[in-house]
């Protein structure tokens, strides 16, 4: 890279950085999250505005291959971290409800995406017909996790009975839908032969059974031995432990990526198999700023990359009528299904419209599967297009449509310890 190209580099960081930054705190400032702000720069600083002039003047071709290798690591960096917070308390106790809920938020929205798809085909052909169709399934049926606990954690319901039935249903909606998305991600990648993808089993398996077990044990001895009290010695200390799951977390990701599947899995299982129980002190201390790093620089860059594929500027009635398909079935199949699936279970109307939705929040993580049907050559630009701006629409409605349907009043009557709740059908 010759100092012209790097000089544009940093130049495009800052500015990357800067506009996630301001944009993030704008959207705040009406009520949404800061995801939806950052997602829109991406766009904003893409082909969509001023017939791709900004784009091509601010990210030449020279400097986007580098661009490209950073979103890679943001995204890598960011899956790992949802790995490392599933929580599997949180089905303590409501595991039969979440588990009827998050099945039903499933199964609807995917058959829904998957009768859309068979009309879609006929505006966007593609090869991969199989492919195809499961995706836009599969892309229907995405909860963004963490962008769902930032919902929470703003409006004060982490520590609801609902809040907590509303991550362990989205918990497991994520590994349900990643697991879906590794089938597609399988079926078009075609440069993996079958026995290479058929290894992903014994790969995860070999990560949780030994892999967290060895982990686990390392983590217990070192906090046995206690923190360093010299700050230079404890900074090393946490460097190296740094230095470590980056390369633990580089290997699984590249395993993966070897396999036929994408390099999001790896990372994803590879924080999945990071020990909970041990090592808490440890990961106090080296945890934060690396999420800091990812969410301040390296998923903004993500965002600016995938928003130069997205051009809103050619969408005619056609598309149109495709983008109010696409969020009909977005947010009916995702909402019917989440609140016919709570009220099966016995909870009440106003919480199963809670849950509903809650459970259509997408954000990052259905930009990350969209992202991943592009490589994949699953979707044409102009349907990634508006799938992005489903992602947008539906993250985005989440807070409005909470404070009508769950008013503060409610939800400060509702407040209860989490680790209250023995049998959610009884408290909702």
């Amino acid at each position: 890279m010759s100092a012209h190209t790097a000089l544009i580099l940093l130049l495009d960081l800052a500015v990357i950085a800067g506009a996630a930054r301001i944009l993030g705190v704008a959207a705040r400032r009406v009520g949404q999250p800061a995801v939806i702000g950052e997602i829109l720069g991406g766009i904003l600083l893409g082909p969509t505005l001023f017939g791709g002039a900004l784009t091509r003047t601010l990210f030449p071709a020279e400097v986007r291959p580098s661009l490209t290798l950073l979103a890679d690591i943001g995204v890598a960096v960011f899956m790992f971290l949802v790995g490392l917070e599933l929580d599997r308390n949180l089905l303590r106790g409501q595991g039969r409800i979440a588990s009827g809920v998050a099945l039903s938020a499933i199964v609807v929205p995917f058959a829904l995406g998957a009768l859309l798809a068979l009309y879609l085909l006929g505006h966007h052909p593609s090869h991969q017909r199989a492919a195809f169709i499961l995706f836009l399934g599969t892309a229907m049926s995405v909860t963004a996790f963490p962008v769902l606990a930032r919902i929470l954690t703003d409006r004060g319901l982490l520590r609801t009975p609902i809040g907590a039935l509303a991550l362990a249903c989205a918990s497991l909606d994520d590994v349900l839908a990643w697991s879906l998305l590794a089938v597609v991600a399988a079926l078009a990648g075609g440069a993996a032969g079958p026995w290479q993808i058929a290894l992903i089993i014994p790969f995860a398996a070999l990560l949780l059974l030994v892999v967290r077990p060895v982990l686990a044990r390392l983590a217990a001895r070192a906090e046995a031995g206690g923190w360093p009290r010299n700050r230079v010695v404890a900074r090393l200390g946490a460097a190296a432990i740094v230095v470590a799951a980056a390369g633990g977390l580089w290997l699984s990701a590249m395993a993966t990526q070897w396999m036929g599947l994408h390099l999001i899995f790896g990372a994803f299982l590879f924080g999945v198999a990071m020990p909970r129980g041990h090592g808490m002190r440890l990961r106090e201390r080296t945890l934060p700023w690396v999420g800091r790093i990812c969410s301040n620089l390296l998923l903004p860059v993500f965002f600016m990359v995938a928003g130069l594929t997205v051009d809103l500027s050619r969408i005619d009635g056609t598309a149109l009528g495709e983008l109010g398909l696409i969020l009909l079935v977005a947010i009916g199949g995702k909402g019917i299904g989440a609140f016919a699936g709570a009220r099966l279970c016995g909870v009440r109307t106003r919480h199963s419209a809670v849950l509903a939705v809650l459970i259509n929040t997408r954000g990052l993580t259905e930009l990350i599967v969209l992202t991943v049907g592009l490589q994949l050559h699953v979707l044409d630009t102009g349907l990634y297009s508006l799938m992005v701006v489903m992602a947008l629409v539906t993250t985005a409605m989440t807070g409005v449509m909470l404070q009508i349907i769950y008013p503060e009043q409610r939800a400060r009557a509702d407040l209860a310890p989490r680790t209250a709740i023995s049998e959610p059908e009884a408290t909702l």
